[in-house]
């Protein structure tokens, strides 16, 4: 049978309501945390960029002279010598244009030796008196001209045998095929891009730098060592010799493009390497543990310990770099102040923490003697 709530006592009735309400939280648990002294020492600093090896001379090869592409001699990666045929057009135009230039010089030949013959027979008309002086004057201007339209068709024949052997893309110097642009069956224009060959000889490495770092690199080039190369896959460091900045951004990625000398460096077109710019030795530098600094509210932070209390709460920091697996902190922190530096994104403002200590390592009991006999 139910139980009327008219019978319960009052002070049952206080307990039951008491019940039914809702629970106080449960304290946050006192976690262990490790920490650091902040200490300022005297560093050197260190900046990395992704470099690429590149040729010191990279050509454009294209013909002088439009038409239909028919063959390329040539692929990706192939080793060209000097005066090696690259590519071929169809060349038959040409050709029939160097035929009708060569009877040009026919036909202008023929003119100039028929207007010297007449020359020679009006010099001994004249002598005998027979024509005037004039008359002679003007069969010696007709021969002079035969004798200038000669030499025209002659140089006309001349470039037109030129235009014939355009038709041959040949290398310049020894190199190494990086690009190919055209295809065979494809009409070019003259002058358009062919094949891209890197010419042998010195190898830049290239990186590219932000503004208001093209300071730090120059400054480094002048000072011995200071400017090195880590190919990839080596941990070994070589040094560099700055050879060319650009004078203007890029214009998408608004970086300056710098180029430095490999040197003597046994490298290969396209390699990765790593260019390493040492900043010079700055005091008072404050490093962090990676694993110290988080994100908060949209800025850099770290969890600064209160010995007294023993309660953390956060404090923004300012980033300088990095350095290894430990962060510059350019500021926002003063040496003697004691820093989280392992379970950082467990923590809330004002919790209490206390000191990690590590376990001591258990000794294994040494075996028991044996028993004597």
């Amino acid at each position: 049978m139910p139980i009327s709530l008219r019978v319960v006592p009052p002070m049952l009735l206080a307990l039951l309501l008491s019940a039914c309400g809702k629970q106080p939280a449960a304290p946050e648990p006192e976690r262990a945390v490790r920490t650091q002294l902040v200490s300022a020492s005297a560093a050197t600093r260190a900046q990395e960029y992704a470099a690429e090896v590149r040729p010191r001379v990279e050509a454009r090869l294209s013909f002088r002279v439009s038409g239909k592409l028919l063959s390329r001699e040539v692929d990706l990666g192939s080793t060209v010598k000097p005066g090696q045929v690259l590519a071929r057009i169809d060349a038959q135009d040409l050709m029939l244009a160097q035929t009708a230039a060569q009877a040009s010089v026919a036909a202008a030949r023929t003119n100039r030796d028929q207007a010297g013959a007449d020359y020679k027979r009006f010099v001994d008309l004249q002598r005998q008196g027979f024509i005037s002086a004039a008359e002679l004057e003007r069969r010696d201007s007709a021969f002079k001209a035969a004798q200038a339209q000669l030499e025209q068709a002659k140089a006309q024949a001349d470039v037109q045998v030129n235009q014939a052997a355009y038709a041959q893309l040949r290398a310049d110097a020894a190199g190494v095929v990086t690009g190919v642009d055209a295809e065979p069956g494809q009409v070019l224009a003259a002058g358009t891009p062919v094949l891209r060959v890197a010419l042998d000889g010195p190898r830049d490495i290239v990186f590219a730098v932000q503004e208001d770092q093209i300071a730090a690199v120059r400054a480094a080039a002048a000072r011995p060592g200071a400017l090195k190369v880590r190919l990839w896959g080596s941990e070994q460091l070589w040094p560099l010799s700055l050879r060319e900045v650009a004078a203007a951004a890029d214009p998408v990625t608004r970086t300056f493009l710098i180029k430095a000398d490999a040197g003597k460096l046994d490298v290969r077109l396209g390699q990765t390497a790593t260019v390493v710019v040492d900043l010079p030795q700055q005091a008072g530098i404050i490093k962090l543990p990676l694993a110290a600094v988080l994100e908060q509210g949209g800025k850099t932070s770290v969890w600064v310990l209160d010995g007294t209390s023993m309660t953390v709460k956060p404090q923004p920091v300012q980033v300088g770099g990095a350095d290894g697996n430990e962060v510059v902190v350019a500021g926002g922190l003063k040496p003697g102040q004691e820093v989280v530096i392992a379970g950082v994104h467990v923590l809330n403002p004002g919790q209490k923490v206390k000191r990690y200590v590590p376990p001591r390592e258990s000794v294994a009991p040494s075996a028991a003697p044996a028993a004597s006999r």
